[in-house]
């Protein structure tokens, strides 16, 4: 994971910034006026070289200048940002030597009038400089807190991505360490840009392919497995074509890497984009802990034949599960990482799911609360054995939820009032004879439908099918029973027998 400050660096000022303070009264005589600065020096030296760090304003009044041309070039070459020249006491006017040297060498220089002290010069960029900061900060807290809404969504993967992508307006991606795109957000990007990610994310996180020895771990202990290896960096970056390019890899050694495509590289993305890597660890990492253990034992007794019944205890305390179906309320897809997100907002880290729905196993009797962004349905608390039943259960609340727009609907049995005063094996067996001509498609659809009052559309929505096969499927019940179904008296005789059927 990469180091991430507590704030984000001081940008750089503008020379243009300092060029239109009208009260400094600074005059550009050479040299480009596009320059970054990072600080300010004042220098009388004749060579301030071994003094320079790079991106300075070097501030002198020529005290020692002899050789113009040998001395901007030594300036270029510490790497100082722009010269600022005063004039007097030493010259009434800048040397045409030294405006000669500094066009010839790409060196801003900057004249500074009479009455324009040189402190004042450090106290007006150290003003801009604590105004960009504080922008700069203002930024990093307003990306800090829409990547953190994001992350709280129900498809908190892909929402993080977004956010990112439109925090630093540019692509974001999360990559495998083969390449392999799991999300992505923002604007496409060219082919080669593509090719290039792909490169930095293995950088970041080697491939753990066979016979790779530690190479899959960013950051692991040299020599541990393969002699000699050094660790996978946190992170990696590089340009092309005017486009930054950045991977980051994620905690926790899960072999995926957060990489960035942006158009420019400004003081808080580093910051910014920690941030997103830290909540991507987070939401990507595996459940751990004792539960994992049982689990996993769970699993290997069932693929060895243990009966439900005896390793339910392994799942956790109770004796009662309760079943939920999810579906995403947009439409999108679910995949594995939504899962997971939705089983821990639920309490449980024993979810499962397709490109359409997920399930989740919950311990006990619960009442399941309405989850942004998810349409559910719950089956009844059900023991281990009738958890086949419960999953059934569950399909078709939810069927009723997605058909009747709410957000949660909960599966209830057809027990009490009239229905209770037929004894259970008396009404199973009447169930079974009067809809012996059914089969089972045809009776979840006759269910379904009187369930929805009869609406062609509900019921093809909570079935997923077309509203025209709903109607060819009732049609047929119709026929095969020999029954009027615009009858009531045959609806609730019917609703009865289908809820008594087992």
């Amino acid at each position: 994971m990469p180091d991430t400050p507590a704030g984000p660096p001081t940008p750089p000022i503008l020379l243009t910034e300092l060029l239109g303070s009208q009260e400094l009264g600074l005059r550009l005589l050479a040299g480009p006026e596009q320059a970054d600065l990072l600080w300010v020096h004042t220098s009388e030296m004749a060579d301030p070289y071994p003094y320079l760090l790079g991106g300075e304003l070097l501030l002198t009044a020529g005290v020692q200048l002899s050789d113009a041309d040998t001395y901007v070039a030594r300036l270029v070459e510490a790497g100082a940002s722009a010269l600022g020249f005063g004039v007097t006491p030493v010259y009434d006017t800048v040397p045409d030597a030294l405006v000669a040297a500094c066009e010839r060498h790409r060196l801003p220089l900057v004249e500074v009038p009479p009455e324009t002290r040189f402190t004042a010069i450090a106290r007006a960029v150290w003003r801009l400089m604590a105004e960009a900061r504080h922008r700069e900060l203002r930024r990093v807290t307003r990306a800090q807190q829409a990547l953190a809404t994001a992350a709280a969504r129900p498809d908190p993967v892909p929402a993080v991505l977004r956010q990112l992508a439109v925090q630093l307006e540019g692509r974001v991606a999360l990559l495998t360490a083969d390449g392999g795109v799991l999300h992505a957000a923002g604007d496409r990007t060219a082919p080669d840009v593509q090719t290039a990610l792909a490169r930095l994310a293995r950088v970041v996180v080697p491939s753990t392919a066979p016979g790779a020895g530690t190479a899959g771990t960013a950051g692991a202990a040299p020599g541990a497995g393969t002699a000699g290896r050094q660790p996978s960096p946190s992170s990696a970056a590089e340009s092309r074509g005017g486009v930054h390019l950045f991977a980051y890899a994620l905690g926790g050694g899960q072999g995926l890497a957060l990489a960035l495509a942006t158009p420019r590289r400004d003081a808080g993305d580093h910051t910014v984009a920690g941030i997103a890597v830290v909540l991507l660890s987070l939401l990507t990492a595996p459940h751990q802990g004792a539960d994992a253990a049982g689990r996993s034992a769970a699993l290997v007794r069932l693929l060895l034949g243990a009966a439900p019944p005896e390793v339910a205890p392994l799942l956790g305390d109770g004796d009662t599960w309760t079943v939920v179906h999810a579906r995403r309320a947009d439409g999108a897809p679910a995949d594995p990482l939504n899962a997971g997100a939705l089983g821990a907002a639920l309490g449980s880290a024993l979810s499962d799911g397709d490109r359409e729905t997920v399930r989740v196993l919950l311990h006990g009797r619960r009442t399941v609360p309405p989850q942004p962004g998810w349409t559910i349905g719950v089956s009844e608390p059900s023991p281990v054995e009738a958890l086949p039943d419960a999953d059934a259960q569950a399909a078709r609340a939810l069927g009723h939820a997605v058909a009747t727009r709410v957000p949660v609907c909960a599966y209830r049995p057809g027990v009490g009032g009239l229905a209770g005063l037929v004894p259970p094996g008396r009404a199973e067996a009447h169930a079974r004879a009067l809809l012996a001509p059914l089969t089972g498609p045809l009776a979840e659809t006759l269910r379904c439908w009187l369930s929805l009052h009869g609406s062609w559309d509900r019921t093809a929505v909570a079935l997923r099918v077309h509203r025209n096969t709903v109607r060819q499927r009732v049609a047929r019940c119709a026929a095969l029973l020999g029954m009027d179904l615009d009858d009531m008296d045959v609806r609730t005789e019917l609703w009865f027998a289908l809820r008594s059927r087992t």
